[in-house]
């Protein structure tokens, strides 16, 4: 007997209808139909049968408040044919209306449970295995289904470095979880194609083919004419994309079962044999609106709604089955009701699957720590003595050696970015890396910082460790939702089961005398510090850089981080201190062994027990030289470098505050959202009783020359600062009586 849907969806009872009133068979056809494409349309309508009616189900879960996602996949289950395509061990990337693609994937790995996946999702369970329940994502490890939210084509730049990462890890003989032989698969919507990040991965993608590098790269615009209420002019994706020069291009109705099987395995077979991009157009319905809380009717008319169900793939695909007497209309309707009676069982025994207990539940993939295995592989990392200078070294020259020494040390690192391999950088950072180990390893990029750090995060996901370069600080922010969005949420929508390990350098902060403007001196790392599980490392000292560039590498090596490395390039090329000559600003390259900065361990400069002064980046040359002119009138004043921004060395910070009672801290960054924030609410946090100030730069923009000084942090208020804080001491250095002391 036939089960009725607990809440009718018109689009449902249009299917029903529809096939019960189907006619009579083409015997002409069905006798010649060969046997397995007669199996492969039925496995094609058993992914779309259950992708619609988990579809249904999580609607009425959502109605019943059990439910937490209705983003649906109805009209574009002809993506199945997409999956059908490909290989499972192919890796894909998807469109979050992917459900029958994730299904048809699905039943090419034995021993899988797809439906209770993706309902295990929409109930957010944690026994979910994909994200444990933390958001709902189509990705699965067996399937080589790579989680994205995909709400903003923000996959794509990641999907084109994975295509190119491919090649270069074969190349480079590094073993990636994936063949060499692969597909990339991305899929999107037709709205997306309109944003920056899908407009910058197809041009690189392209980039790469042009220079005749292997781009294995399949795209999918799913096209259903709509993003959320705004229409995609009909012919917009073909006319945009159909004559780019190396992008192959084809197109084909999802309406269409037949048609879509044999264009997408042309495609897929394609991109597979000649290693190109390709994009595939496929021209889906939209049907159930955008999500459960739109109201589609606002902006569609009745008329224009119920005319899209006769374009229903699902109902293409039992017409067809009918027609070539694979199935009848009655077994189609019986099979269809079957699918339903599974979706609700399986839906029911979800809602019973525990969920997240608490805080440390959600949070434990959002970052792997394993600090002595960190501190084990840095000790372990041979230095080629030869190649460093036996002398002091400047903070660029420190940097170029501790490339020099990750490449050196791991096949798989690679250094790329903007003109950081003929020209080593604007500031000369990489110079000689390209000519001593090799265009494959450290190589240009397009100027598209999208991409730039989606061919990091390819070639992470890849199993290689990208060193990517960001020219400026303020270059970085037009794409940093590839940091925020991508990089830093993988561990958590995937359960710790991928990870793009990377070290991104980014050459930023102020202070680059007579040289300013917006773009090249910036300060802001609000967006940065507000990333979670993102190490934000800030290096002032030539020695102190090469140590926490080895931390870095290692932690992305064996915990799979993403580190921001900022590096001020006021600093770069500085040799002197307190005066002219006196070369205080050099360091020697440090020994592994005790060259080593744990993440979140500050270092410590004197053992004054008066005032702590503290800072990073710019701010720690004039600390010191503050901390010398008031050592000479006698007070003892220690500094404390930050070193690290995210985490914040909190332990250390207390310690140092404590030891003296008195704190100054001297930020370099904005008085609001920068550094400083953090520090004195970490002190207020921790019960810290002592006096507390900050000198920070001002709140706004670096404007050319010495205008700039007006705004920045300036070494005089400091001073001051900290001699009105020594004036007005009250004796006691803490409210516990300890002065512990600490030096670096």
């Amino acid at each position: 007997m036939t089960q009725q849907p607990a809440r009718s969806e018109p689009i449902d009872d249009h299917f029903r209808s529809t096939v019960a009133g189907c006619g009579t068979a083409d015997s002409s056809t069905a006798a010649r139909y060969p046997a397995a494409a007669r199996q492969e349309l039925l496995e094609l309508f058993d992914a779309q049968c259950g992708s619609r009616h988990l579809d249904f189900a999580a609607r009425e879960l959502g109605h019943r408040k059990l439910g937490y996602y209705s983003i649906g996949s109805a009209g574009h289950e002809s993506n199945a044919a997409v999956a059908a395509s490909l290989r499972p061990t192919d890796p894909a990337l998807l469109h979050y209306r992917s459900g029958a693609f994730y299904l048809r994937r699905a039943s090419q790995v034995p021993g899988q449970d797809p439906l209770r996946d993706v309902l295990l999702g929409v109930v957010a369970s944690a026994e979910e295995p994909i994200s444990a329940g933390r958001h709902k994502v189509f990705g699965h490890g067996d399937l080589g289904i790579i989680p994205q939210t995909s709400t903003i084509a923000s996959h794509l730049p990641r999907a084109m470095g994975l295509a190119f990462s491919l090649a270069r890890a074969e190349q480079l003989g590094v073993r990636a979880e994936w063949p060499a032989d692969s597909v990339v698969l991305c899929s999107f919507g037709d709205a997306s194609m309109n944003h920056s990040t899908a407009l910058g991965a197809i041009n690189s993608a392209l980039h790469c083919a042009h220079q005749g590098l292997p781009m294995p790269l399949l795209l999918v615009c799913e096209d259903n004419g709509l993003g959320i209420s705004v229409r995609t002019p009909h012919d917009w994706v073909e006319s945009a994309h159909s004559g780019r020069p190396g992008l192959r291009y084809s197109t084909v109705d999802g309406d269409d079962p037949e048609q879509c099987l044999r264009v997408a395995a042309e495609t897929a077979d394609w991109v597979r044999e000649h290693r190109r991009p390709a994009l595939l157009h496929l021209r889906t319905v939209r049907l159930m609106g955008h999500a459960g809380s739109d109201v589609e009717s606002a902006y569609r008319s009745r008329a224009e709604i119920v005319a899209e169900h006769a374009r229903d793939p699902l109902l293409a695909t039992a017409k067809t089955l009918v027609r070539h007497e694979i199935l009848s209309a009655e077994q189609v309707l019986e099979r269809y009701e079957q699918k339903r009676a599974e979706v609700a069982r399986i839906a029911e025994q979800a809602l019973s699957r525990p969920k997240l207990a608490d805080s440390g539940d959600v949070m434990a993939t959002i970052a792997s720590e394993h600090p002595e295995a960190v501190r084990d592989r840095v000790r372990r990392v041979p230095i080629e003595r030869t190649t460093v200078p036996d002398r002091g070294l400047t903070l660029a020259e420190s940097i170029n050696h501790g490339l020099a020494e990750a490449l050196a040390g791991d096949p798989g690192v690679l250094v790329f970015g903007e003109d950081v391999a003929g020209k080593g950088g604007v500031y000369g950072v990489t110079r000689g890396l390209r000519r001593r180990f090799g265009g494959l390893r450290v190589f240009d990029t397009v100027l598209d910082e999208q991409s730039v750090l989606g061919t990091a995060l390819g070639a992470g996901t890849a199993g290689l460790l990208p060193i990517p370069e960001i020219q400026y600080l303020a270059y970085l922010h037009n794409a940093a939702d590839q940091l925020r969005g991508e990089a830093a949420t993988l561990g958590f929508f995937s359960d710790g089961r991928f990870r793009n390990p990377m070290v991104v350098r980014i050459a930023g902060y102020a202070f680059q005398k007579g040289f300013g403007g917006h773009f090249h001196n910036d300060n802001s790392v609000a967006a940065l510090r507000d990333v979670p599980g993102l190490v934000v490392a800030s290096p002032a000292s030539p020695d102190d850089a090469a140590a926490m560039l080895r931390t870095c590498v290692a932690a992305a090596h064996e915990d799979g981080r993403v580190c921001v490395f900022l590096e001020p390039i006021a600093l770069y090329h500085e040799r002197d201190l307190h005066e002219t000559g006196d070369e205080g600003w050099l360091a020697r390259y440090p020994d592994p062994v005790g060259g080593h900065v744990p993440i979140g361990r500050a270092r410590t400069y004197g053992n004054g027990t008066d005032l702590t002064l503290v800072t990073f980046g710019n701010g720690l040359p004039r600390c010191l030289r503050v901390a010398r002119r008031l050592q000479h009138e006698g007070a003892g004043v220690r500094v404390l470098d930050l070193r690290w921004l995210s985490p914040l060395p909190t332990e250390d910070l207390l310690a140092a505050a404590r030891a003296t009672g008195s704190v100054l801290v001297a930020d370099e960054t904005r008085r609001s959202g920068g550094v400083s924030e953090p520090v004195v609410t970490a002190l207020a946090d921790a019960g810290f009783a002592g006096r507390i100030a900050r000198v920070t730069s001002e709140d706004s923009f670096i404007p050319l020359g010495d205008a700039a000084y007006h705004v920045l942090l300036d070494e005089q208020d400091i001073e001051d600062t900290a001699r009105k804080l020594l004036a007005g001491r009250s004796g006691a250095a803490t409210g516990d009586g300890t002065r512990p002391t600490r030096d670096g």
